[in-house]
């Protein structure tokens, strides 16, 4: 049962991330029934270290309480200073003897650092993750996930996902009834649909990089609400279907059908943000044809469905 928890407080430590360690483990509720923890905020020489947002956090405790915690958790800090070497060797002790390990975001790096994400599956913000993989090739980041769990090892995408990891952690510790009302006393919901795929900035691109075939893509950017075949794209580039398929993956790394849907469901992610056309309306000005395909390649694409990333997309218009 987890009990003890001890948090790892880096110099340019994220306040966000620690707080929600602080919010979900360091929040004493056990006069409303709620799993108590002794919780501790540590520093490697248990001084104070100066948080992102220029203040200065003073822990509770050196790197002792990682001696025996049943979580460990790395909030996120700077991907790129130096962990001190005390951190990575009690961060593999607290591994090798079964300890949870949690990170939130960047903290994630912390852990590869160590050497705990070789061969696990893993994950951090969007932003961080071909930075993860480049860094730490032999861990299995996964570039979707809001959080990941291999074992007792636990890896959260960016601030909120670290309520999610946190939240699932406590389910599987204290059961599905106490991880709920939690989540309803924090004001957040006990389980979000969908993955990082739909938070990831994705503008539609103003001008193709493809030497050959830029004008033809340049007229597809401009009617996406076509329904067009390879045969005619072909014919517009001045090229055979084959020697124009050839040319296109050349050119953009892709097929030509899997790059139309891609630039359509960018567009469709722009129209369910900004304007309060129908979901059916969208997938006509998309070229998806009708709301089944658009909601079939949408959520393969993005994680969600059309109608879920509106609600929580679309920015407020005046009627």
């Amino acid at each position: 049962m987890l009990r003890t928890v001890a948090v790892v407080a880096l110099d340019d430590v994220a306040a966000f991330e620690l707080g929600v360690l602080a919010e979900v483990f360091g929040t004493d509720r056990t006069a409303d029934g709620f799993p108590g923890y002794r919780f501790d905020v540590c520093t490697w020489d248990g001084q104070p270290v100066r948080s992102r947002s220029g203040f200065l956090l003073t822990p509770t405790a050196d790197l002792t309480p990682l001696a025996d915690a049943d979580l460990v958790a790395v909030p996120a800090h700077d991907d790129g200073s130096a962990v001190p070497a005390p951190v990575l060797a009690a961060l593999r002790r607290a591994a090798d003897r079964g300890a949870w390990l949690l990170s939130v975001c960047a903290g994630a790096f912390v852990l590869g650092e160590a050497g705990l994400l070789d061969g696990r599956d893993c994950t951090t913000h969007w932003r961080h993750v071909d930075e993860l993989q480049q860094r730490f090739p032999a861990a299995r980041v996964r570039c979707n996930s809001l959080y990941v769990q291999d074992g007792r090892l636990l890896t959260s995408a960016g601030t909120a996902a670290g309520i999610d990891a946190c939240l699932h952690l406590v389910r599987q510790e204290h059961g599905s009834a106490v991880a709920t009302r939690l989540a309803r006393r924090m004001v957040v919901p006990p389980h979000r649909d969908g993955g990082q795929s739909q938070y990831v900035e994705a503008p539609i691109p103003k001008a193709p990089e493809a030497p050959t075939l830029e004008p033809v893509l340049e007229w597809l950017m401009g009617h996406l609400d076509r329904a067009v075949t390879v045969d005619e794209l072909a014919a517009r580039a001045g090229m055979a279907p084959r020697t124009f398929a050839r040319r296109f993956r050349a050119e953009t790394g892709t097929t030509p059908h899997d790059w139309l849907t891609n630039q359509r469901v960018l567009l469709a992610r722009r129209l369910l943000e900004e304007t309060r056309l129908s979901v059916e309306s969208v997938a006509d000005q998309a070229g998806f044809g009708d709301a089944a395909a658009l909601r079939h390649h949408f959520s393969r694409r993005v994680g969600t469905t059309p109608q879920a990333y509106r609600t929580t997309f679309r920015e407020r218009v005046e009627a």
